[in-house]
């Protein structure tokens, strides 16, 4: 169901996406508008499932993860596993970020960090292409990101 919001929403949503732990006073004062209705117009987009959820982001270099990789992977009908079963199961894997199905060529998008090209390559040969439902793999490395 699509819902619309108006401009006031979208400055909330604005200013939460960019620091989800800033206080509805902060957020009142620097989009013009009483404290009271910021807190009750975010109240009403978690509650209609807009705002999913609020978490953080992590800086991956400072934790020894320097490297990320983005992998197309194609799915291997043949198999016992859904391509469903399959993007799940390699959301567990240690160092994927984010998995996506996709159309295409290929079936599936990943984001993985590593300590390296040469460990995100490892996560690649050892684990990934390991998994039955997974046939090739294309995998491109990320010199910088400007925009997430």
């Amino acid at each position: 169901m699509l819902t619309r919001i108006d401009k006031k929403d979208q400055l909330i949503l604005n200013q939460l996406k960019q620091n989800s732990r800033n206080s509805t006073k902060n957020i009142a004062k620097n989009i013009n508008t009483p404290r009271v209705t910021v807190h009750d117009r975010i109240k009403k987009l978690k509650q209609k499932g807009i705002i999913k959820k609020f978490t953080i982001k992590v800086d991956n270099k400072k934790i020894g993860l320097p490297t990320e990789a983005f992998i197309f992977v194609s799915f291997q009908s043949n198999t016992e596993i859904s391509q469903r079963e399959l993007a799940k199961k390699i959301s567990r894997l240690h160092g994927v970020t984010e998995v996506h199905i996709i159309s295409g060529e290929y079936d599936l998008l990943l984001k993985v960090v590593g300590e390296s090209l040469e460990k995100i390559g490892n996560l690649v040969v050892d684990r990934l292409r390991k998994i039955k439902g997974v046939g090739r793999t294309l995998t491109f490395a990320c010199f910088q990101t400007i925009k997430e």
